[in-house]
């Protein structure tokens, strides 16, 4: 059996870092934008998905909302 997961880790050494703080930041934004532009239930139980895989960019003609299989499967 694998040892269980350090997630204190996880996060200082990926996580954690500048870089990735300000990705997950502007994801989290792009959420809040779409919502305000399209709803609340229209966003529930799906992903806002950056159509030029930015994370970066959220203006609103490179937000769309994506099931979670279609979104998930296109990025990993």
């Amino acid at each position: 059996m694998s040892a269980p997961r350090n997630y204190r880790q996880e996060y200082d050494n990926y996580q954690g870092t500048p870089e990735q703080r300000k990705k997950r930041s502007n994801r989290n934004k792009a959420r809040r934008l779409m919502i305000k532009a399209r709803g609340k239930a229209a966003v529930a139980g799906k992903d806002v998905d950056h159509v030029n895989r930015n994370a970066n960019d959220n203006s609103l003609n490179n937000l769309r909302i994506a099931s979670r299989k279609q979104n998930r499967s296109r990025n990993g």
